[in-house]
């Protein structure tokens, strides 16, 4: 039987994650309160943050701002996770 979760960022109770997907406290927090499905749309969302913002995951200034979307994105925390402004999918 598959863990769930009460998600606080899709506001349902989910299937959880297998795993904590980011280190520490964070990793712990998002393992705790976050569904595989929030999490997939973080990772979509993610990758759109990475290309508008030309940022390098290995870069540890554009590790924090990836983070600071992060938790802006799942739980609706700080300034981040926003759209980009300007983005346009094409």
């Amino acid at each position: 039987m598959p863990r769930t979760v009460q998600c606080v960022f899709l506001n349902q109770h989910l299937e959880g994650l297998e795993k904590p997907p980011y280190p520490g406290e964070l990793g712990m927090r998002i393992y705790n309160n976050i569904s595989q499905q929030a999490w997939q749309q973080w990772l979509d969302q993610s990758v759109m943050i990475i290309n508008e913002y030309q940022l390098n995951s290995a870069n540890p200034e554009h590790q924090d701002l990836i983070e600071k979307h992060l938790t802006g994105f799942l739980f609706n925390e700080g300034d981040g996770g926003s759209t980009p402004q300007g983005y346009n999918p094409t």
